[in-house]
């Protein structure tokens, strides 16, 4: 795991190419000491990570990102307010590794769409 205690895994489903993930956003982890003091909101680029991280444990593989699109910051991530997030992961194996389509909503928020492609290393 890249982003060490960052978020927990609290459920994790998977029903064929449909995945769903709960995790839960540590507000005390050290990102947010700079990310913003006062006003703490969880990097993009964490997010993705995440997503990565997720689709690793559902295919069992370590991947990489190769391109990613339609990418929707929709809403802002507080980990002090929302720390509790679903992703919604459809996962469909290609010639040379994953398309990955997310939604990452808090309460009845969408806060996330992203489209991304990963190779398997």
């Amino acid at each position: 795991m890249q982003l060490n205690d960052f978020y927990t895994l609290t459920n994790l489903n998977v029903v064929d190419n449909a995945v769903t993930a709960h995790i839960t956003i540590n507000k005390d982890h050290d990102i947010f000491k700079g990310h913003f003091p006062g006003n703490p909101v969880t990097p993009g680029v964490c997010m993705m990570q995440i997503i990565k991280e997720l689709t690793e444990k559902v295919v069992d593989k370590q991947l990489q990102m190769q391109s990613s699109s339609n990418i929707k910051f929709m809403a802002i991530i507080n980990p002090e307010k929302t720390p509790d997030l679903e992703l919604q992961l459809n996962i469909e194996q290609t010639e040379t590794g994953y398309k990955v389509k997310n939604s990452t909503t808090f309460e009845d928020t969408v806060a996330l769409k992203l489209t991304s492609n990963f190779i398997v290393k």
